[in-house]
């Protein structure tokens, strides 16, 4: 370890002892001179110049690629923050004398009587002003960048990859995710903003949950946000709906029954609320606890009624049996229709809609049985399954109806495993955990023996004091097919 000469020790106290001597506003001046200022003053010329070019080409539209989206109003901006912080930073180590070799400079002295100081000091505030400009004009975009639905969705693409390609296929695609999971308001927007802080730390450090829970808890009320579009008082007849089925030992014959669901809403010849829609009408309000997070179980029921009385159903069960999670919760849209958006198809039901429209040719022995078998098969990723999903089919069907037979209908059962890869592909993601039946819908009762769907208060168990039930009756929902 050298030693300092007297010459150098002589020189450093002198250094210090003229940098001590100086205000703090003047040490701050001369101390982006030390490694440590010069970087953050390179760093935050570099991203602004840059954060101008960004703005220029996006507002212009000469680069629509959202990644330079995400590089433009996030990274520069960071970036430019980060160097401007770093000048104050160096100010507090040169006062440690970190860096005692630092250039010494005399104070800098604004004089308006001489001509060069005042033009000087007129560029100083037009450029001041610019900067702000620029940067007001940043924000702005930066804000309605992060309200869009490609920053929602794809941004962080491993967690949000099922969920965003569920909305871009469902009715709701055209309509933006913020006018759903925000809508308008100030304090909303805030929430949601400062709920987003969250999940991005639990991206970086890999803390989220895999698969995404549902429902999401403490989604704003679908009366500020579905309501805006779809009004219940305004509901009113019926819809018939379809259901078309095959089975194994049949895959040409199809069950089909139609039945015609009662929408409900305000009768416009009588006035009077009825039907599906009857359970968010402005007349009612259903207040349910639920025994868990899922609100798959649910406990007792209150129904206030427009005359002022209140009926209370119970089952049975008190909050002592409830699961972590367990709350009251006023019934609204989301109750029923859980995935009005992001809807993952039914396997069963998509394969017979394959049948049906013959993209799964039905005339080829055993492909419905097949095609289970396939979808079913656990894939370590979807690129394992992109390349053998078809394969499988193909193998499956040499050992079912023999060599001779694949090579004859090659065409045909190729087009069928790419139908079954697509299916595949739009809803399994094996790194989220999400495959078929991750999420169920709650409108109907499909799933029922998983407490999934209306029975879940329609029962005929939960019944008030006095014995009154809430009714199983199929009638009152729909005609029977």
């Amino acid at each position: 370890m050298t030693e300092n000469t007297p010459q150098q020790e002589t020189e450093e106290k002198g250094n210090d002892s003229i940098f001590e001597n100086l205000t703090w506003q003047e040490q701050l001046g001369v101390s982006w001179k030390t490694p440590m200022g010069l970087f953050g003053v390179g760093l935050t010329t570099i991203c602004f110049t840059l954060l101008i070019l960004g703005l220029f080409a996006h507002m212009t539209g000469l680069i629509e690629n959202h990644y330079a989206a995400i590089i433009t109003f996030m990274i520069f901006p960071a970036g430019m923050i980060f160097g401007l912080i770093l000048i104050p930073v160096a100010f507090y180590f040169r006062r440690k004398k970190w860096f005692s070799h630092s250039l010494i400079a005399p104070s800098m002295v604004i004089d308006l009587g001489k001509k060069v100081h005042r033009r000087a000091l007129t560029l100083c505030i037009v450029l001041s002003v610019v900067n702000i400009t620029i940067f007001a004009l940043v924000v702005y975009e930066a804000y309605h960048f992060t309200e869009s639905d490609y920053f929602c969705g794809a941004v962080c693409h491993t967690v949000m990859a099922p969920e965003y390609t569920a909305y871009q296929r469902s009715p709701h695609a055209k309509v933006g995710c913020v006018e759903c999971h925000i809508g308008s308001g100030a304090e909303w927007y805030v929430k949601a903003k400062l709920s987003g802080l969250r999940q991005v730390k639990a991206v970086i450090d890999g803390s989220y949950s895999t698969p995404i829970p549902a429902p999401v808890q403490h989604l704003r009320p679908a009366r500020d946000t579905c309501e805006a579009c779809h009004w219940p008082e305004k509901f009113h007849g019926k819809k018939v709906k379809q259901f078309i089925s095959y089975t194994n030992d049949d895959q040409q014959d199809p069950t089909i029954d139609e039945i015609a669901l009662h929408i409900g809403g305000r009768n416009p010849h009588t006035d009077q609320f009825e039907g599906i829609h009857w359970h968010v009408s402005n007349d009612v309000n259903i207040e349910y606890f639920s025994l868990n997070d899922k609100r798959t179980a649910i406990g007792k029921i209150k129904v206030s009624r427009p005359d002022g009385i209140t009926e209370e159903y119970g089952n049975g069960s008190t909050e002592e049996d409830a699961e972590e999670g367990a709350h009251w919760r006023t019934m609204d849209c989301i109750d029923c229709h859980n995935r009005p958006t992001h809807v993952y198809e039914d396997l069963e039901l998509k394969i017979d809609q394959g049948l049906f429209s013959k993209k799964l040719n039905p005339e080829i022995p055993g492909l419905r049985e097949d095609s289970f078998t396939v979808l079913e098969t656990d894939y370590i990723s979807r690129e394992e399954a992109k390349e053998q999903i078809i394969e499988n089919l193909m193998s499956l069907q040499a050992k079912r109806n023999g060599e001779d037979f694949v090579a004859d209908n090659e065409k045909s059962i190729i087009s069928s495993g790419n139908y079954l890869l697509e299916l595949y592909m739009s809803n399994v993601w094996p790194k989220m955990k999400v495959t078929w039946g991750s999420y169920k819908g709650h409108n109907g009762h499909r799933y029922e023996d998983e407490g999934y769907g209306c029975f879940r208060c329609h029962d005929e168990e939960h019944e008030t004091e006095f014995g009154k039930t809430i009714s199983q009756d199929c009638a009152l929902c729909h005609d029977e097919p």
